[in-house]
């Protein structure tokens, strides 16, 4: 006898699928063809091969190999300036919220999270009114004359200071949840054993909270990457484009004023998503190597 197919699961999984599928896979892989392509969106794609890549990589007297390398070195300086607050505050946050003479919890955890619901546009307007020379607290109660989106390294300062403030309270809700699943017999034999807070967060809280730690490691990494509305919002571009990331110029390059030039747009792309997937693998190895 034919055992019988149960096709609930598909009813359940089968849309996230679809529309996996039509919004995410689909175009990625077109915008990987379009990578090898010459196209302004308007006509069909061109096809050229690596030449987009050779452009990018190679030719030192192109706009584009110029604005490749202007807005990676702008991008890897966001990651290592935003990645290991946005780490280790959350955390410090969550560790500290745990203890028992703490008190309204769930409205500390609440204040801080709320930023995060908050759009990059209206937060960015908060921000710069809190920074305007004229207007802002900045000016007014710290006699500040500095037109901080205009100057370095006051332009970096107030792009991660919007990014940890919507940030913090993501990572903050992973990790409470993770040390609170923590057994507290754990933290009771250490104590036994005369361990003090530091020794206790060492030994048991991050060993045991490791793998929310590689997951939002990756997650924060890969979204310091892709970073693109707080530069565009908070200092358009920056004094000498010393803030343009690399998504300002994928977007301008696409679309922009003027002609599109979507192929090389679509290969700084992917290959923005490439050092993404191996700086994501990297971690996760390390990480995952040394908690083990």
């Amino acid at each position: 006898m034919k055992k019988k197919l149960n096709w609930m699961p598909a009813f359940f999984v089968g849309p996230h699928v679809i529309l996996f599928a039509l919004f995410i896979l689909v175009p990625t892989i077109y915008g990987i063809y379009a990578s090898f392509t010459k196209w302004n969106l308007m006509s069909d794609p061109i096809w050229v091969g690596l030449e987009n890549y050779k452009t990018i990589l190679f030719d030192s007297g192109s706009t584009f190999h110029t604005q490749f390398l202007n807005g990676l070195k702008n991008t890897l300086l966001f990651v290592f300036l935003s990645v290991p607050i946005m780490i280790i505050l959350p955390l410090l946050i969550a560790v500290a919220l745990e203890h028992k003479k703490v008190k309204m919890k769930t409205l500390i955890q609440s204040i801080l999270y709320i930023p995060g619901l908050i759009s990059i546009s209206a937060a960015a307007l908060i921000w710069l009114l809190i920074f305007n020379k004229q207007l802002g607290i900045t000016g007014n109660v710290f006699g500040s004359d500095i037109a901080w989106p205009a100057n370095q390294p006051y332009a970096w300062l107030i792009i991660i200071v919007i990014t940890i403030w919507g940030g913090v309270g993501g990572n903050m809700i992973i990790y409470r949840a993770s040390i609170s699943g923590v057994s507290q017999d754990l933290y009771e034999s250490a104590e036994l054993d005369g361990a003090g807070p530091t020794r206790k967060f060492v030994s048991i809280t991050l060993p045991s909270i490791r793998f929310p730690m590689v997951y939002t490691f990756v997650m924060t990494t890969a979204g310091a990457f892709n970073v693109f509305g707080q530069p565009l919002m908070m200092t358009k571009g920056g004094p000498h484009q010393s803030t343009n990331v690399l998504m300002m110029y994928i977007r301008q390059l696409a679309f922009g004023n003027g002609e599109s030039i979507a192929g090389m747009a679509s290969a700084m792309a992917v290959l923005l998503g490439l050092i993404i997937l191996i700086i994501s693998a990297f971690q996760f190895y390390v990480m995952n190597r040394n908690a083990s």
